[in-house]
């Protein structure tokens, strides 16, 4: 990386989900100060940045992106002081510090919402959301299905809908409103103004909607095609993602150059990281052109299997996208909304993944415990909270499992996490996987993880190109990069690669060069240095 590159360009950002993280002060949740506490944790692990999910005030109906004041720490959390003191230890440990924007909808519990419904039909407070008329049978004006299951209208006292695309408590903002983006712009300004270094945008594709009374051929295919936690084969969910009538319509790249501008005006590297789902693909490159954000997630290997060819097309697709832009890839494997990756693929090759993706140019995102190769909590029905699994009736058990609390401790109560009962129950099993025990262990996931990121900056200093390397057979995925052959085992069975070098990091300690061959244990990845 040149010293003109922004610090992001190539960073490693590690996703905190604050309710999940740690407990300070004995009340069951994980809150600002716990994170705080865990500070030498974090820089341990050779991040270059925190993301923080949302910790704004919210009557948390689904788990804080339901915001009732943008510009208020919620008191579950802590206070507006304790965000400061995160932010000022962060930057003392050179972390930069990104926090969640949720512009697609406000809780109904925000101020505008409780307007609103106390407002007249065409009155200027319902104007700040989509109200529509019921169709003359009294049926919602559109058949469209929420992402989290029926229908995407909810009837107000008056007789009027609301649109709201996730939970009827969340009623979707109209950006047509210059109320709404003059809003934003000051929540913008007042969490840069307390020195974040960016944001990550939620639904950042959503917030223009088209056509909204019009119906869809398949409204319940749709849905589910729009959730990475449900399966799908890879052809039909690109089929129907090629109809969604209400994301990635043309206008919001409009607010995007507005909130660049922003961005530019403060006197130091803002990012901008946009959670989108386009279809076609290659629209993603749109919103990192160079006036608007600055990095897209690329959900693709959330969801692809581990197999040497689709890894292949999803990687040199992720590329080929944003090629014409300038601008690099992301890497993430899980997140608070999908599955963790050791549950979806298994642990070793979780692991090996990491380490493959670890060393291709752009910037890694990793999700709090994804260090520790935890796998999903075993939730029981009882105590899930997810409102995924409420609107579904159950069908659908929703994200729950992927936020879990982060066992610190083998011998403390609720694995060090809290004092209290934790929001989720945490496993007693994951005990052998806490924190305290995988420090313990040279072989750990965690020690894995922090060689890795220790000695990524070699590579990062090798330059931002790649040349792969064709591989006759479809089991190895092989590229160099500067000084370092990276290779990738997905098969069972041990591989051999024709290289001279020795080895620099590898996901297996039985991983071997002997001077002219490496010879790769199964499901495991390796970077060797090449000799000069």
């Amino acid at each position: 990386m040149s010293n003109q590159d922004p610090w992001w360009s190539q960073a490693v950002i590690y996703q905190i989900y604050p309710r999940s993280f740690f407990d300070s002060n004995g009340d069951g949740e994980g809150d600002l100060a716990g994170i705080s506490l865990k500070i030498e944790y974090l820089k341990s692990l050779g991040i270059d940045a925190i993301w923080l999910s949302p910790f704004y005030q919210s009557p948390n109906k689904d788990g804080g992106y339901d915001v009732s004041d943008p510009r208020m720490v919620d008191p579950r959390f802590g206070s507006l002081a304790d965000f400061g003191r995160l932010v000022e230890i962060c930057h003392q440990n050179s972390l930069r510090v990104i926090v969640d924007l949720v512009p697609n909808h406000f809780s109904s519990e925000h101020r505008w919402f409780q307007e609103a419904i106390a407002s007249k039909a065409g009155s200027p407070e319902r104007q700040r959301f989509h109200f529509r008329d019921p169709n003359s049978d009294g049926s919602p004006p559109n058949n469209w299905i929420s992402l989290f299951g029926g229908s995407t209208w909810s009837k107000s006292p008056d007789g009027q809908f609301y649109l709201h695309l996730f939970d009827q408590s969340q009623p979707d903002l109209n950006w047509d409103n210059p109320e709404v983006s003059a809003d934003f712009e000051e929540t913008l300004r007042f969490w840069l103004d307390q020195g974040v270094d960016g944001f990550r945008i939620d639904v950042a594709h959503g917030l223009v909607k088209e056509e909204i009374e019009r119906d869809h051929y398949a409204p319940e295919l749709l849905s589910d095609a729009l959730r990475l936690d449900i399966e799908m084969e890879p052809a039909r969910r690109s089929e129907i993602l090629a109809t969604v009538p209400f994301f990635n319509r043309p206008g919001v790249h409009e607010i995007y150059r507005k909130w660049r501008r922003i961005f530019d005006s403060y006197d130091r590297d803002v990012v901008s990281v946009a959670e989108i789902w386009v279809h076609p693909p290659e629209e993603a490159a749109l919103y990192v052109r160079p006036d608007e954000l600055h990095q897209v997630f690329n959900f693709d290997l959330l969801t692809t299997p581990f197999e040497a060819k689709a890894l292949f097309e999803s990687i040199t697709g992720a590329f080929s996208i944003l090629e014409p832009v300038g601008a690099l890839p992301t890497w993430a494997l899980s997140n608070h909304d999908s599955p963790r990756v050791a549950t979806r693929l298994g642990v070793l090759q979780s692991q090996a993944l990491a380490i493959f993706l670890l060393a291709l140019p752009g910037s890694f995102y990793l999700y709090n415990g994804q260090e520790l190769s935890l796998p999903d909590g075993d939730v029981l029905d009882s105590d899930r909270q997810d409102p995924v699994y409420f609107r579904t009736h159950g069908v659908q058990k929703g994200r729950d499992g992927a936020r879990v609390p982060l066992p610190w401790s083998a011998d403390e109560v609720n694995c060090g996490f809290s004092s209290a009962r934790p929001w989720l129950p945490i496993a007693e099993s994951w005990r052998k996987l806490s924190v305290e025990s995988q420090e313990k262990n040279s072989g750990s996931s965690l020690h894995l993880f922090r060689r890795a990121l220790s000695a990524r900056p070699q590579l990062v200093e090798s330059g931002s190109s790649i040349t792969w390397i064709e591989n006759k057979g479809e089991k190895i995925l092989a590229f160099i990069r500067g000084d370092f052959l990276v290779l990738l085992n997905t098969s069972a069975e041990v591989q051999e690669f024709i290289s001279e070098g020795s080895i620099f990091m590898a996901s297996d300690q039985e991983t071997f060069a002997d001077g002219s061959t490496i010879s790769l244990p199964p499901l495991s990845a390796c970077w060797v240095a090449r000799s000069k």
